[in-house]
Formats: structure tokens, C-alpha cells, sequence
């Protein structure tokens, strides 16, 4: 059997918020589902009845923290509490996997240890659900 095409190494990634790419400030992006599973065992041997409940989504995100003009973290500090727009393509080109959502936004991290790079690592609520397309 072959192997399975379409495989890739995150590397090349867009992520645009509010319409600015940050894929040069990131090192992480991701949707995440949170799909609960509701299951009522019977009284019979094969009783088994189960439900899949809608995914809650959380964007996933880390990089370097910049603070200043064209930064994310400075975005994301002015829209506290605030919706802002997501596209998040794990592959750059044309007829590439998408998703475009809309999240929350939350504080990012301020500050760091001497001697290393300032970060930011969050975890943002997605407001609904992403709709996955394919890029043109």
C-alpha cells in the first residue's frame, strides 16, 4: 500500500487575524474540538445508546510576544474581550485546507525570563464554529 498523500510538515502556514498574517510571530496554530460523548448503558447485553454532542472549538496559539505596532500581542492586548476574525490555512497555496472562525480575544502573556525570547502561548475561545474550505 502506498503511502498516504497529502501529509506535510507545518511549515509554510497562513494565519491571518482581522485580516493581518502572524504566521511569522507563531510557532503554533491550531483548532481544537471538544466533542463530549453521552452514553446510557442498558439492562441488555448489546445496550449501548450513545450521543455525539457539537464541538466546542479553542484556538490554539504560541509565539513570540511582540508588543508593539504589527505585533500579535499587541492586537490581541487592544481587542481584549473583543471578537476578532481567524483564517488559519496549515499549508500556503492555492486548493490548501482552511478554516475561518472567529474567537475572542484574551490578554497575552507580558514579560519573560533574562536571557530568552519574550512569549506568548493562548488558548482562545472560538465563537461557533470554523467553516473549512479550500483556499483559491
Amino acid at each position: 500500500m502506498p503511502a498516504a498523500a497529502g501529509a506535510h510538515v507545518i511549515k509554510n502556514a497562513v494565519v491571518t487575524i482581522d485580516g493581518v498574517e502572524y504566521a511569522n510571530q507563531v510557532n503554533k496554530a491550531r483548532l481544537v474540538p471538544d466533542q463530549p460523548i453521552q452514553t446510557m448503558r442498558t439492562l441488555v447485553p448489546d445496550g449501548v445508546v450513545q450521543d455525539v454532542d457539537s464541538p466546542v472549538w479553542t484556538f490554539e496559539i504560541s509565539g513570540l510576544q511582540i508588543n508593539v505596532a504589527g505585533g500579535l500581542a499587541k492586537a490581541l492586548r487592544d481587542a481584549n474581550g473583543g471578537e476578532v476574525d481567524v483564517v488559519l490555512q496549515p499549508r500556503a497555496g492555492t486548493g490548501q485546507a482552511t478554516a475561518t472562525f472567529t474567537v475572542l480575544a484574551l490578554m497575552p502573556e507580558f514579560g519573560g525570563d533574562q536571557g530568552e525570547w519574550a512569549t506568548q502561548e493562548l488558548e482562545l475561545p472560538v465563537v461557533g464554529q470554523p467553516v473549512f474550505g479550500t483556499s483559491a
